[in-house]
């Protein structure tokens, strides 16, 4: 890739510092050689998480450094108004002061090889789209997209953007007062704490342009179904391919972890590289605890043509 597309992922949620690739170790080069020789001659599906995108200082909820957090559900949101208000507060605050995120290496490597043949396609279940940024084609966002909004009555779409700048209208001021108010920390679905409740409740909810309904981020929260003809063309590129690697996924959640299930039951080797313990580590043929964009970047270079 040429030349890095900056802010057209994350847009803003990018909390931490941008890693810089470390070395691979003996042990982990040992574990990259076996993974080599059981997916050589082989088609992936590659199902990537939120521990890929941690090098593009995005924080994660589940990996070993990751701050316990309650994330708002599905229907905290749409039941009460309250809720609303704050979550909207919140990732307003996010959006308008954070640093926009860039793919990172393993970002990269995944787009490499989709362009040299190797993948049927590409799951994950980040929302930030920076696979997209480095130049990965053929993706499912399963989880869906932080840079679009969905009115929940009219099912109408509008970009993240655009919100930004009606909510900006609708609070004047409202930022310059919450860089005063103790903002603490992101989230990885860009939910600021903030401690201020008097900020918070101060805040207008932009409602529907078109029908007034409640707008919601276009991404599937907790407590919510990821659409059915998604899951089936995710089912689709595991079904095709001969392998399925997972990069950077603790698989605790079934929206990921019902693939490696599914590949395992078909017979075909299953292979995780993740830093820690995940869900699905009984299904897989290897599982590798290493660094997930520094193994990316060396499949990427190692693995041979078709």
């Amino acid at each position: 890739m040429d030349q890095q597309r900056h802010g057209i992922g994350l847009t803003g949620f990018a909390s931490l510092p941008a890693a810089d690739p470390a070395a691979l170790s003996s042990a982990d080069l040992q574990g990259l050689e076996r993974v080599r020789e059981l997916l050589s001659g082989k088609r992936l599906a590659l199902l990537t998480g939120a521990g890929l995108s941690t090098d593009s200082g995005i924080p994660d909820y589940r990996g070993p450094d990751a701050v316990p957090r309650s994330p708002m559900t599905y229907q905290e949101f749409v039941r009460d108004d309250a809720n609303r208000q704050r979550y909207w507060a919140r990732n307003h605050i996010g959006w308008s002061h954070l640093r926009h995120a860039d793919p990172n290496p393993g970002h990269t490597a995944a787009a490499e090889l989709e362009r040299r043949g190797l993948l049927t396609g590409l799951i994950t279940q980040n929302v930030d789209r920076l696979h997209e940024d480095a130049g990965s084609r053929n993706v499912i966002d399963l989880h869906g997209r932080y840079d679009r909004v969905v009115c929940l009555d009219c099912k109408r779409t509008y970009t993240r953007r655009l919100l930004a700048g009606v909510l900006e209208e609708l609070n004047p001021g409202f930022l310059a007062r919450a860089t005063t108010s103790g903002l603490v920390e992101m989230a990885p679905d860009a939910d600021a704490t903030v401690e201020d409740i008097a900020l918070i409740s101060s805040f207008v909810v932009a409602a529907c342009p078109a029908c007034s309904g409640i707008l919601k981020p276009d991404f599937v929260y907790f407590g919510e179904n990821v659409p059915k003809e998604r899951a089936e063309a995710a089912y689709t590129m595991v079904d095709i391919a001969e392998a399925l690697l997972v990069a950077g996924s603790s698989l605790t959640v079934m929206s990921g972890l019902r693939f490696v299930r599914h590949a395992a039951k078909d017979g075909k080797p299953v292979v995780i590289i993740n830093r820690g313990g995940t869900r699905g580590d009984q299904y897989a043929t290897i599982k590798l605890d290493a660094g997930v964009s520094e193994a990316l970047t060396w499949l990427a270079a190692e693995l041979p043509d078709l």
